[in-house]
């Protein structure tokens, strides 16, 4: 509807515009009538006005109205045919066969065992008696002489210690064989002069210096003299 107005409209525009058009050329037309009466006279008349020239308005693009959507109709679907199902056949009674008779049972003899016959018995000797051993008469034992008594070992009396200057020589043949020689000689050299004794020999015999010796410990209780 507003696209029929709008072209309506523009008719009616154009109409107005061609009538206006030649109207004013009419009146042109009639003017240079009259300018070719007065020609004669010197008098020149004034020039018309240049008329405006009207241009027609262009025509505005013509819109096509959008289609109005045609509403899809559906048929109506038909109606549901009832299913109708056949009548179940009755049940067909289960006819069993008659059991035939059973037949008796016939049990096989049972075979005679006999036991068996007993095995000869062995006939046992008595065992001989063994002879008897002959007896000797223990003899006497040996008489046992008597052990001599146990002597201890009899050592080279020990040199005599005076000084510390005495212990030097005595260290030095105690300490030859220690890995380190140096903290032997100076145990050695402290037990030596305390004790006023060196033991003989590069180990052992640390008894013949008595306790003094012996039970000289260091502050871990390790004992001191080599």
């Amino acid at each position: 509807m507003a696209a029929s107005k709008a072209i309506l409209l523009l008719l009616a525009a154009l109409l107005f515009v061609t009538t206006r058009a030649s109207s004013s050329s009419l009146e042109h037309h009639e003017e240079l009538k009259l300018k070719a009466a007065y020609s004669k006279v010197l008098v020149p008349a004034p020039a018309p006005p240049k008329l405006p020239i009207v241009k027609a308005p262009a025509p505005p693009p013509l819109v096509k109205a959008p289609a109005p959507p045609v509403p899809v109709i559906k048929p109506p679907s038909p109606p549901a045919v009832p299913v109708i199902r056949p009548p179940s056949p009755p049940p067909v009674p289960v006819i069993k066969p008659p059991t035939p008779p059973t037949a008796p049972v016939v049990k096989p003899p049972t075979p005679v065992i006999r036991p068996p016959s007993p095995p000869p018995v062995p006939v046992i000797k008595p065992p001989t008696p063994p002879p008897a051993p002959v007896v000797k008469p223990p003899t006497p034992p040996t008489p046992v002489s008597p052990l001599p008594p146990v002597k201890p070992p009899t050592y080279p009396p020990m040199p005599p210690v005076k000084s510390k200057e005495d212990c030097i020589p005595l260290c030095d043949k105690r300490c030859q064989l220690h890995s380190r020689k140096r903290v032997c000689m100076r145990a050695c050299m402290t037990c030596c002069d305390r004790c006023r004794c060196v033991p003989p020999g590069t180990f052992g015999n640390r008894e013949r210096c008595g306790k003094c010796y012996t039970e000289m410990v260091t502050h871990g209780n390790r004992s001191k003299c080599p």
